[in-house]
């Protein structure tokens, strides 16, 4: 017999976003190039080698975002220790907005998140570096 789910993916980002800066595409790309703005990349490495990625935002895979923020891990990595804004996105904005929630519980401040992720930042003419075609 199948598990019942009792709270969906849904509800949890809803939930999150309410609890988080949510961030439209053209302000995110406002803030890009800022020096006081971290884009925070916490999609899949195969994603960014597939799909491009944005020029400068520092990537940190989501199955790592707990293990980088935190001061006491081993693998805490210092550019979560910076006075600066943290912008997190995904591919479509789902995962980006559970990565802020869990960055701001994790005493991460100021952080947000881009409603509609990669695919918006990419469909608005955000810029972007294109993969190096597979040889």
């Amino acid at each position: 017999m199948p598990q019942t789910i009792t709270t969906s993916v849904r509800s949890l980002v809803d939930a999150a976003e309410k609890e988080i800066e949510n961030l439209s595409v053209k302000e995110a790309i406002g803030l890009h190039g800022r020096d006081d703005v971290i884009l925070v990349d916490i999609r899949d490495i195969r994603e960014l080698q597939r799909d491009g990625r944005i020029p400068g935002a520092f990537h940190c895979p989501r199955g790592m975002l707990e293990f980088w923020i935190d001061p006491e891990s081993p693998y805490h990595k210092d550019i979560f220790a910076q006075d600066k804004t943290y912008v997190f996105f995904c591919a479509g904005g789902m995962r980006s907005a559970l990565a802020a929630q869990t960055a701001k519980h994790m005493g991460l401040n100021p952080v947000a998140h881009i409603r509609g992720g990669f695919g918006a930042w990419k469909k608005t003419g955000g810029p972007i570096e294109v993969p190096a075609p597979k040889t």
